[in-house]
């Protein structure tokens, strides 16, 4: 366990053909283009931000190897378990330590909407079983309250006392008075749990409390901005976050507009505006945005400072 969540963590998105096929080629790019990003810690694979939920256990299996292939000599790769049964979560994560994946980002499994907060043990029998699989830190993927998937503060705190291997929350409940009894809290234990934020829609104010990272979607887009924020609230530099809070913004706003199942979508089709992938290509059931809303994002980008967005070319010339 020699890596420890914390600093700057995107998520990367991932690239597909029109026939909805992985595109090998243009998802290493993006993922070159990523980690190119002085500043950051790692980064995030088979997560929501890559549409884990429509991907095979062989394909995501493939992505992490890709991955590592890619960019894991440069960075340490955080793999995404998604798994409602506790063995198959156990496989999964078994199988992406001996792949070579530095940590793991644990997805509740969705069993617990059915009263999983009234029952904590099942947390952490689900937890326990993947602990007893693999020794690399686990990250907890902390839901909102509203989604009946979230943990309480009380079961997390049980969690990590229980298992030593948890070393970091990815903290989304949406609530800042929870969300800093969460850093608060967990930041001190004895043997303490970091604090991811994915709190994207107001990072600042959530980076602010005091928080020992983020991790986020909205990094395969904008690190670089991640990275600054990051900094200046870590500096002490009010004015200079404010700054650079006032860059993110527009596209927090574009981003996290109702619905949510379309954040990820968004930031492909900018990444499309922007030359860095070739197709805003999704997975059935989601879909792909309007031309009304591309418009959105594309001045979204522009009120970002990142001008020059434009509809990619049909084909992008890739580095070797």
């Amino acid at each position: 366990m020699s890596f420890t969540p914390a600093g700057v963590i995107p998520a990367t998105l991932l690239a597909f053909h029109d026939d909805f096929s992985i595109d090998e080629a243009g998802t290493r790019r993006h993922l070159r283009d990523v980690a190119a990003t002085a500043g950051i810690s790692a980064i995030t694979v088979n997560g929501h931000a890559s549409e884990v939920h429509a991907c095979t256990e062989a394909e995501q299996q493939r992505i992490l190897a890709l991955t590592l292939a890619e960019i894991g000599d440069r960075l340490p790769i955080i793999s995404g378990v998604w798994a409602d049964g506790s063995a198959n979560a156990a496989r999964i994560a078994r199988a992406a330590a001996a792949e070579g994946a530095a940590a793991l980002l644990v997805f509740p499994s969705t069993v617990f909407a059915m009263g999983g907060q009234l029952r904590p043990d099942t947390a952490l029998a689900h937890f326990g079983a993947i602990a007893a699989a693999t020794d690399l830190p686990l990250i907890v993927f902390a839901y909102p309250e509203r989604s009946t998937l979230s943990y309480s503060l009380d079961t997390m705190v049980r969690l990590a006392e229980a298992i030593p291997s948890i070393r970091a929350i990815k903290d989304w409940c949406n609530d800042p008075t929870l969300h800093e009894r969460h850093i608060r809290t967990l930041q001190s234990l004895p043997r303490p749990v970091n604090v991811l934020t994915t709190h994207s829609a107001w990072l600042m104010a959530s980076l602010a409390l005091g928080c020992n990272g983020l991790l986020s979607g909205s990094g395969s887009v904008i690190p670089e901005l991640h990275v600054a924020l990051w900094r200046a609230v870590q500096a002490g530099d009010l004015t200079a976050a404010r700054a650079l809070n006032d860059r993110i913004h527009p596209l927090a706003e574009a981003f996290y507009a109702p619905p949510a199942l379309d954040m990820h979508n968004r930031m492909k089709e900018c990444l499309v505006l922007l030359g860095r992938m070739e197709r805003a290509v999704v997975r059935p059931p989601l879909v792909r945005i309007d031309a009304a809303e591309r418009a959105r994002l594309r001045a979204a980008l522009d009120a970002a400072g990142l001008g020059g967005a434009r509809d990619a070319p049909a084909q992008l010339v890739r580095a070797a």
